[in-house]
């Protein structure tokens, strides 16, 4: 046999070597062969490892995600079956009232309709804990409670207060059939104000210019920078008493005869729970399940308050866990802040 045929039957017949054998390679060559499957596969399985440990952690992310779910949003799972047979709606008026809050007309009246509309509603519990805030949206609350009331005629409305009810709140809860407080509730502020600042006297100490040009003669109407006009001040008095009036018209009409008139009724001062039942401004003293229980006669209270959405709830409720966290670490966690 020549040497050229014994090159070509000789180490390539060898078993483990991958893809070797009747190739016509050489050793070297083999090896070569071989280190690159390896690496191949060595690839390849780190691939799929990574993959593995992809979606396992992903799936830890979910299930943490769904406890968080679970511990911080416990009354929307409930809110989710409503009772089937006859039952007391609560919606909550909470917070400053305005536009941009969850106490804006549009979230409150939204809660109301949907409590009313129920034909299982027995009667309505609107519990409010606010310090008051924008009249126009209180004056748009207070109009839905009355047109509710007219259109539904045979379901009740109770106003129930907790820690505080004042200014544009008590506008609201003025228009229910009747109002609950504790003997602590703060009710009141039958008022209206304005809140302003004056800058003059510092810009003169630091010998700053204020340059204002306007189109119209009251068009720098209250510049904080500028000092102020009595002309100006007479419209913002002016302005303000006939939102306190509308304010009072509001209240005497939904109170009617019950109110104990006063010289400070409408001063803007606030009174306690058991103060406020002997001014007229509040009935009785009772709790929501007291009014639901005993005024109502159906105990099973259902919320009707319109939330935010979800994805908003979980964040804002998240934040507020790690705001927590935080707090427990720099207070109890051996840092502490003065």
């Amino acid at each position: 046999m020549s040497e050229k045929d014994t090159r070509g039957t000789g180490s390539g017949n060898k078993p483990g070597h991958f893809g070797s054998q009747g190739t016509g390679l050489n050793a070297e060559e083999r090896w070569h062969r071989d280190l690159v499957d390896r690496l191949a596969f060595a690839a390849l399985n780190e691939q799929r490892r990574a993959r593995r440990w992809n979606i396992f952690f992903k799936g830890l992310l979910a299930l943490y995600l769904l406890a968080l779910l679970f511990l911080y949003l416990p009354e929307d799972w409930s809110s989710l079956s409503k009772v089937s047979g006859k039952h007391t709606a609560l919606v909550e008026l909470r917070g400053l009232i305005s536009d941009t809050t969850e106490a804006s007309a549009d979230t409150v009246i939204a809660g109301l309709r949907e409590a009313f509309e129920d034909k299982n509603t027995a009667g309505v519990i609107l519990r409010a804990n606010s310090p008051g805030g924008s009249p126009v949206q209180s004056s748009y609350i207070y109009n839905e409670i009355q047109r509710l009331r007219e259109k539904h005629p045979d379901t009740p409305i109770y106003g129930v207060v907790t820690d505080m009810c004042a200014s544009g709140c008590y506008y609201v809860v003025s228009a229910t059939d009747k109002i609950y407080v504790d003997n602590a509730s703060i009710v009141g502020s039958i008022g209206v104000r304005m809140d302003s600042f004056g800058f003059v006297g510092s810009l003169e100490k630091l010998g700053i210019e204020r340059r204002l040009y306007t189109a119209g003669e009251s068009k720098g109407f209250l510049d904080p920078f500028l000092p102020s006009k009595v002309k100006d001040v007479e419209h913002v008095n002016k302005l303000l008493g006939d939102i306190h009036t509308q304010f009072i018209d509001a209240v005497r009409k939904g109170r009617g005869d019950r109110l104990q008139e006063s010289p400070d009724l409408y001063t803007g001062l606030i009174w306690t729970g058991e103060e406020s039942i002997a001014l007229g401004l509040a009935d009785d003293i009772g709790s929501s399940g007291y009014v639901a229980r005993e005024v109502i006669g159906e105990e099973d209270i259902v919320d009707f308050t319109e939330e935010p959405d979800l994805l908003k709830r979980i964040s804002d409720r998240i934040g507020v866990a790690m705001a927590r966290a935080m707090g427990s670490f720099f207070v109890d966690g051996g840092v502490t802040v003065h």
